[in-house]
């Protein structure tokens, strides 16, 4: 029964890891914004860590657990752990690298060198001490720093997103009350599983899936949930709204949604400030994408960006 749920754990990691991939990619070609690029960085250090870090501790321990000792077996998933650290730290400061594009701030110079120091210096003292004290247990160690500098690093990210300025921002208040909270509340999912946290096969499935399951959330939300705003446009090369709806065939009322749309407004919210019912807001945005050719809120946007439209009545 292990094993079944074993294979079934592993091939929704590999496929919820590839859909994080594809959505970052996407939403980097989509979008011109830096902050889409470093999304795409993040998820790919942080799942090379699942699957080298801690997929690698488990696949050592469920296949070479009957060939080799106990003893030799604990030293080879530290070792398979203690490798991984190092895409867990990079994950760590594209986070916050993408916190600050979606705020708007620029980290200074000193923080990128600094916080690599700090924390590689950290990996080099667990490793100094699991290279002499061959009779502990070096993974704990390593746990609790998982635990502490995730929940750390996850609530600065969150303060840098929540404390964003509206004129520097290129996330929607609506987006910041969403993602900030979230990235906080991953992190103290995972934490409080690794507290908890024995030698029971099962529990270690329990938080691989969360893990991966909760790492792609902000792809998810950003290809499918989010409201990014229109960066504001110079007023000199902005296009007139109406011939941008003369040009596509857009409706009077395709174009009040549209006008929300860019103003960052969630379709529940078009639907209330319209007055008319969620069905038809999801009913007018469906033609608005097929007359406009796009897929998504954020494809729509881009070419609102694109085109330089003025969008406020």
């Amino acid at each position: 029964m292990f094993r079944i749920l074993f294979y079934l754990v592993f091939i929704l990691s590999v496929a919820l890891a590839s859909f994080g991939i594809i959505l970052s990619s996407r939403l980097r070609n989509n979008s011109r914004s830096e902050a889409f690029s470093t999304l795409l960085y993040y998820q790919v250090f942080i799942l090379t860590f699942g699957f080298y870090g801690i997929w690698g501790q488990v696949l050592i321990k469920t296949f070479l657990g009957s060939y080799i000792s106990s003893e030799a077996l604990n030293r080879f998933s530290n070792i398979a752990l203690l490798m991984g650290l190092p895409f867990l730290v990079f994950a760590w400061l594209v986070l916050i690298q993408f916190s600050s594009g979606l705020s708007g701030r620029k980290n200074p110079k000193w923080f990128v060198p600094g916080f690599l120091l700090v924390n590689f210096a950290i990996l080099f003292l667990l490793g100094y001490h699991f290279s002499v004290n061959k009779a502990g247990n070096p993974s704990i160690l390593m746990r609790y720093y998982f635990i502490i500098f995730n929940v750390v690093y996850s609530l600065f990210a969150s303060y840098l997103i929540h404390l964003s300025g509206r004129s520097r921002s290129e996330i929607h208040e609506h987006d910041k009350r969403i993602i900030a909270p979230f990235i906080s509340l991953i992190s103290f999912l995972l934490s409080a599983l690794l507290v908890f946290y024995t030698d029971q096969q099962w529990l270690a499935l329990v938080f691989i899936f969360a893990f991966f399951l909760g790492n792609i959330f902000l792809p998810v939300y950003l290809s499918y949930g989010t409201l990014v705003t229109v960066l504001n446009p110079e007023p000199e090369e902005d296009m007139p709204f109406e011939e941008f709806c003369k040009k596509y065939e857009i409706s009077p009322r395709e174009s009040e949604i549209i006008r929300e749309i860019c103003n960052g407004l969630s379709n529940k919210e078009i639907s209330d400030k319209l007055f008319i019912s969620l069905q038809t807001v999801k009913d007018h945005t469906h033609r608005i994408y097929i007359k406009t050719n796009v897929k998504s809120r954020v494809q729509l946007i881009t070419l609102v960006k694109e085109e330089k439209l003025v969008t406020n009545p």
